[in-house]
Order: structure tokens, then C-alpha cells, then sequence
């Protein structure tokens, strides 16, 4: 819904950006005070365009639905947000004098991957794999889905280098941390076929 309304804006869309997105440089000056948690908060729900809409929403779709099943819908959105918060403090830790907005919910999916990595590290993912010409749908262990997803992230991160653009050091932020809080939001209860 975020999203389509900020299609309707046009030529206002920078201006709503700028207006909700965290900016590294403005929350390091101004700390929690004013709008900052409005922004931490809106943020998340914002996207760029179709392609950053679209492939949070892939992953949320594949890996969301089984960590909500262990929370339950209240427990699930605070760590959620928890984790998305987190996400973008660990941006802002590495990126302090950045003026570009932070915007998308990928710190707060990263969250979610994280709790799924300790939730259900043998459960298998569909993936696509290219080799050559010829596409092959694969079952992949999580462990290994995950654990390379991460992996490529961190490189990313240090070849970015501060640069603009994607913001890796949220995805690793918001990873580490739904792995570390998913013990105090999941219940203890186990579903069939998983541990």
C-alpha cells in the first residue's frame, strides 16, 4: 500500500523519500529526538521502485510465513520491526556521514532469514540454478541457501565500501540480529518434518 501510494506522488517522490527515509547524517546529529523513529519505522515499508518491491517480497513470501508460524502474527511483527530497526542502526553505525535515505524492508527480511537459519537450518529451498543456458530448480538446504546468501552479503558489503546504493550492512545487521532474537519470540513448539 506504501508503495502504490508512492507511485501516486510523481514528481513528489524524492521529497517523500527524503521526508521518511533514515539518513545516516541527520540521525547521527539528532539521535532518537523529533521524527527519527517515525522515520526508522516508515522506512521499512518504503521501496524504490518495482524491483526492490518485489524481490523483499519473494523472500517474505518463501521464508515469512514458516518464522510467523513459530511466533504467532503479534510476536512475529515485533520482532519484525524489531529486527528492522536494528537493521538500520547497523547501517547508520557503518555508514554515519552518508546523506542518502535509507529506505526498504530488506534489513527486516534479513531479520526473518536469520530466525529461519535457527529455526530450520535442514528445511529444503526450491532454487533456481543457471548453468550455462539451462535453468535447474534444486532443492538446497537451508543452511547452505543462507549461509551463502550471508556470505555474499558481507563481500558486498566490504567492496561497497561506503558507496551509495544497496544497503548491505542493514542485511547483515538485521540477519545476526533475528538469529540472536528468535529464541525470545519463537515458540518451543515443533511442526512436522522440521526440528
Amino acid at each position: 500500500m506504501v508503495f502504490f501510494y508512492e507511485l501516486s506522488l510523481g514528481r513528489f517522490f524524492d521529497y517523500f523519500v527524503l521526508s521518511y527515509g533514515v539518513v545516516p547524517a541527520q540521525f547521527v546529529a539528532q539521535g532518537f529526538a523529533g521524527e527519527q523513529m517515525v522515520r526508522f519505522t516508515a522506512a521499512m515499508f518504503m521501496h524504490g521502485g518495482w524491483f526492490h518491491l518485489l524481490s523483499n517480497m519473494l523472500y517474505l513470501w518463501i521464508f515469512g510465513d514458516n518464522v510467523e508460524d513459530r511466533m504467532g502474527h503479534l510476536k512475529y511483527l515485533v520482532f519484525y520491526l524489531l529486527a528492522g530497526y536494528i537493521a538500520t542502526l547497523a547501517h547508520v553505525f557503518y555508514a554515519p556521514q552518508s546523506n542518502a535515505p535509507l529506505i526498504g524492508a530488506s534489513g527486516a527480511i534479513a531479520g526473518v532469514l536469520g530466525a529461519y537459519l535457527i529455526l530450520f537450518p535442514r528445511a529444503k529451498v526450491l532454487t533456481l540454478i543457471f548453468i550455462f543456458i539451462f535453468i535447474q530448480i534444486i532443492p538446497v538446504p537451508a543452511v547452505i541457501f543462507l549461509g551463502l546468501w550471508f556470505i555474499l552479503q558481507l563481500l558486498q558489503g566490504a567492496a561497497a565500501a561506503g558507496a551509495p546504493g544497496v544497503a548491505f550492512w542493514a542485511h547483515i545487521g538485521g540477519f545476526v540480529a533475528g538469529m540472536l532474537l528468535v529464541k525470545l519470540f519463537a515458540r518451543r513448539k515443533s511442526y512436522a518434518g522440521y526440528p
